[in-house]
């Protein structure tokens, strides 16, 4: 059966509910625990529905050479001293994890390997979230879904076979519950490579809630993702984003973090129920711009209405100007001045009347010739 929502912790997660956004801390916390806790309380106060870290450790990530990654600024340090300096111990994560729960923000972390996996599923994170670059990691996969947790997996750098391939895997283990995230893996990602339409494709292609993880600059395109239909929003998130390291550059601050959600609130409420209706502030609008079938002339009461004698005009609330034909060659129940807005109860029926195709009435049972007094109260109203 398709899912259309998915629970995270106490937040539910769907097309018919708020965006779910994520403050991506990563390893934006410069291996400095206390940092880590700042970076907790600006995601909060900045009004993230969650704050992710990333757990590994170093030496089961990557071998230990002397690689090093694009966005590196220390050139005298590798990859693998890098990611070593930037580890989290399992007691940085259990104290994490409780000011995170303190301030309501829902705690979650990326495990690189299975013994991380492992100790998340212990400290009780609500969900697992897989790296792009671990998409083809079968037994880490394997590993996160047989936890039955929800799944975010992240699908940068990848083709739809192997997207493919890693739910089977993670379904096979028992995950139930995926969420698939479009992702472009450059830091930071030009506009013209994050092909934001792939989360249509990703939708139609697997039939289930997408979301975006966002390494671009700036707040427009998360926003864009929202509109296409992205669920969640995953974006880095720093305290300085001139502070050195491989991540700041591409991350939000609080300030930008505060103004994406403010802006994704406002394009939610914006896109409304899709029901085309008129919005019940447009009522008074509504009448007073809609045109109503008048009388161009005085009509005397039992006069038989002939085209010449009507106009369409604003306000609305009157016979509307699709009726025009019906009201030809029906009789006023009253006198009716110049201008009158016309009801269906100034009006009588005369019977069955030899119509024309556009449903007026046919000269010789309409008035052929405006009467006289109808001349001059036109002339007089000239």
């Amino acid at each position: 059966m398709k899912r259309t929502e998915m629970q995270i912790g106490n937040k539910t997660i769907g097309p018919s509910c708020d965006v779910f956004v994520v403050a991506e801390a990563g390893v934006n916390h410069d291996g400095n625990v206390g940092k880590a806790h700042k970076i907790i309380d600006a995601a909060a106060d900045s009004g993230a529905d969650a704050i992710k870290f990333q757990t590994f450790r170093a030496d089961r990530l990557m071998i230990a050479g002397r690689e090093r990654l694009e966005q590196q600024e220390n050139p005298g340090e590798s990859a693998f001293e890098m990611f070593r300096r930037l580890e989290l111990s399992w007691e940085d994560h259990e104290n994490l994890k409780k000011h995170a729960d303190e301030r309501q923000l829902c705690f979650l972390s990326t495990p690189f390997d299975e013994e991380s996996a492992d100790f998340l599923a212990r400290l009780g994170v609500p969900a697992f979230k897989i790296a792009s670059s671990d998409i083809t990691h079968t037994p880490l996969l394997k590993n996160v879904g047989a936890k039955g947790k929800p799944v975010l997996l992240s699908t940068g750098m990848s083709f739809l076979n192997e997207v493919a391939d890693a739910l089977w895997t993670l379904k096979s283990a028992g995950a139930r519950d995926i969420l698939l995230m479009h992702c472009v893996s450059l830091y930071p990602a030009p506009p013209e490579s994050v092909n934001l339409r792939a989360i249509l494709t990703l939708r139609k292609q697997f039939d289930l809630l997408i979301g975006y993880s966002d390494h671009s600059q700036g707040v427009t395109i998360p926003l864009a993702a929202a509109v296409l239909g992205a669920v969640l929003l995953e974006k880095h998130f720093t305290l300085d984003k001139a502070a050195p390291g491989p991540d700041h550059k591409l991350s939000m601050d609080p300030t930008d973090l505060a103004l994406l959600i403010r802006n994704l609130r406002e394009i939610e409420s914006a896109l409304g129920d899709g029901r085309k209706r008129p919005a019940a502030e447009e009522a008074k609008c509504r009448t007073l711009s809609r045109r109503s079938v008048v009388a161009t002339v005085d009509i005397r009461a039992h006069e038989i209405v002939a085209p010449w004698m009507l106009s369409c005009k604003r306000p609305g609330g009157g016979i509307e100007p699709k009726e025009l034909n019906r009201v030809v060659g029906m009789r006023a129940r009253r006198n009716l001045c110049r201008d009158t807005i016309l009801t269906w109860h100034d009006l009588v029926p005369t019977g069955n009347a030899d119509r024309n195709e556009d449903g007026s009435i046919v000269e010789e049972t309409a008035n052929p010739v405006p009467p006289v007094h109808s001349i001059q109260a036109s002339k007089s109203h000239a």
